[in-house]
């Protein structure tokens, strides 16, 4: 009889929604915490009917539902990071912020997720309002993309200087520690271009364009990388900086599927063999 091999690894947990065509959510978050091999739980707080082609059904959970499922997976696994992404609604918002604090999970990751890449956004005024009050004064890092980031620093957002000047203020007044303003909603060379500050580190985040239509579900996978790599006890600087590795590599194999925009490859090591 062959010996067990007993692992002890990182715990993950994403609470966000399910992506029925793969591309983004929590499959999305769970092949990138399977790739870093940190073990990935979910609190699972919408459930969505899309593909590459768009969304066309969006079911809430219920608040109670989502409470429940945080607290199944912390109370009996732990966490050692978690990571926020599409939260839908107000009641969902406050119930998260809420168990956030009971369990003082510090390493928090929030993807505000409020404002899709092409600028629609995704959850009302107020629930903007109490993601803003609520949950990400928790957060370690933010990583809005530049129409949340809009939102969040009272700014337009044109411009390199712009991004920075947002990053300044969101972490000024929001009370996270830090922030990374995403580009990749930006045009020409600030394609993909990031920019972070901590309060006292203003960094710049730029590698080569990769020309692909394939990049649904790169801000989930960026925030998620983010959060392996906390898990995996990575400083939040080291962290942001593997993460935007993982993702151009992702992105370099993304995946043609579908008839319209297809996701990233998560596992492109396994594509190059």
């Amino acid at each position: 009889m062959n010996a067990v091999t007993i692992l002890t690894v990182p715990v993950a947990l994403t609470i966000a929604g399910s992506d029925s065509g793969g591309g983004a959510g929590i499959q999305t978050d769970l092949r990138t915490f399977a790739f870093h091999c940190v073990h990935g739980t979910t609190a699972i707080t919408c459930i969505t009917a899309q593909n590459t082609l768009g969304v066309t059904r969006v079911d809430a959970m219920a608040a109670e539902a989502v409470i429940a499922q945080i607290q199944a997976v912390v109370e009996d696994i732990g966490v050692q990071a978690a990571k926020t992404g599409m939260l839908l609604n107000q009641e969902i918002i406050l119930a998260v912020a809420q168990q956030i604090a009971a369990y003082k999970i510090d390493n928090l990751v929030v993807d505000p997720v409020m404002v899709s890449r092409t600028g629609a956004q995704l959850i009302d005024d107020d629930a903007v309002q109490t993601l803003r009050n609520t949950l990400i004064p928790q957060a370690a890092i933010i990583t809005p993309n530049r129409y949340e980031a809009e939102i969040l620093s009272g700014i337009e957002i044109t411009s390199l200087e712009d991004m920075q000047a947002a990053a300044e203020i969101m972490h000024k007044e929001l009370g996270v520690k830090a922030v990374l303003v995403k580009g990749g909603g930006m045009s020409g060379s600030l394609r993909g271009v990031d920019v972070w500050f901590n309060g006292e580190k203003l960094e710049i985040l730029t590698t080569f364009q990769v020309q692909t239509k394939n990049t649904h579900g790169t801000g989930c996978t960026l925030s998620a990388a983010i959060t392996a790599n906390l898990a995996l006890g990575k400083d939040l600087w080291t962290a942001v900086q593997a993460a935007k590795e993982y993702v151009t590599n992702a992105l370099t194999y993304s995946l043609d599927i579908g008839k319209g925009q297809g996701p990233v490859g998560h596992f492109f090591p396994l594509l190059t063999k």
